[in-house]
């Protein structure tokens, strides 16, 4: 199976909907020398980047498990939108 940007973008966005509700903007990009793709988050000059593996990110689109990308999304939203005042809306 072959992992499409967009796709890996609406699944992520589908198990973390505050995203859109903070204004957190997220781009996805493979990185070919890892073989993953490298996932950016970024809310007012704030950036975290993660990278999920090619195999792991066609198991998240098949809906297997997407447990290490998953984690990284939530601290994000947890350090920079949770209880502070960068993501209020």
């Amino acid at each position: 199976m072959s992992v499409d940007s967009k796709e890996l973008l609406a699944k992520i966005s589908g198990f973390y909907p505050e995203l859109g509700k903070y204004g957190v903007t997220m781009t996805t990009t493979f990185d070919e020398a890892k073989k993953a793709w490298v996932v950016s988050l970024k809310k007012d000059g704030s950036e975290q980047k993660t990278h999920i593996e090619q195999e792991d990110a066609e198991k998240c689109l098949q809906g297997v498990e997407c447990i290490h990308l998953g984690v990284h999304v939530a601290d994000f939203i947890r350090v920079y939108c949770q209880g502070g005042e960068a993501c209020k809306v």
